[in-house]
């Protein structure tokens, strides 16, 4: 990873509180490369750059630890390259992180990155959230499901539920989009969530605006 993309990464995840060591900064860098060589070859993102992608892909992963309680266990659904799963586990190795993606190609280059940073308590599956052995092998596990830009509101807290315990929350990272959508998904009956907030950010470093709403399973 070039100098002035380093520095970004570390000064653009101060700014969500965290302070990454060595070994954290090596591990961003390996993935970094990884995700560039792949990409070569398969189609994991469209973004290209390694600004672009320490902007668009890291911080924007690293935007929602917050709202993640340590210890946790955290399912990624939806998570393609590996976002936010792969970057949240670099910063929190206690995390029990659960990735699952449709797209086998996606899910093989998840795999070798958790091996290659030899990230524990991390596992990738090949499958759709709906799936019922899915559904079987995972239900009630997690603390938190989340989701990046993963389908609309409504088909994510829907396919999120049997996935957490009760108490659990459901994170939706989107980008710019009006709160009262949030609040109308949470009261149908359909819905068995209580809205609990939406954050608005803005990546640092860059113009990209982003909302971050938080669901607890009722």
């Amino acid at each position: 990873m070039e100098i002035e993309n380093q520095k970004l990464l570390i000064e653009g995840a101060k700014a969500f509180g965290i302070y990454l060591d060595e070994e954290a900064i090596k591990r961003f860098d390996l993935y970094l490369k990884e995700l560039l060589k792949w990409n070569q070859k398969i189609n994991l993102t469209a973004i290209r750059s390694e600004k672009g992608i320490v902007l668009k892909h890291f911080l924007d992963s690293l935007s929602v630890n917050l709202y993640l309680p340590k210890p946790s266990s955290v399912l990624d659904i939806g998570s393609g390259a590996g976002f936010p799963g792969i970057p949240l586990i670099i910063v929190q190795p206690t995390l029990q992180t659960t990735l699952i993606d449709s797209v086998r190609k996606k899910v093989d280059f998840q795999r070798h990155v958790i091996r290659l940073l030899d990230l524990r308590g991390t596992e990738a599956i090949h499958g759709r959230a709906q799936d019922k052995e899915i559904v079987q092998h995972l239900g009630g596990r997690f603390d938190i499901a989340l989701s990046r830009a993963f389908s609309d509101l409504r088909t994510f807290l829907f396919l999120s539920l049997p996935f957490l315990r009760e108490g659990g929350t459901a994170i939706a990272m989107k980008g710019e989009t009006d709160d009262k959508e949030s609040k109308l998904v949470a009261e149908a009956k359909q819905t068995p969530y209580r809205f609990k907030k939406a954050v608005k950010l803005t990546l640092p470093f860059s113009h990209f605006k982003r909302t971050i709403s938080l669901f607890e399973k009722i």
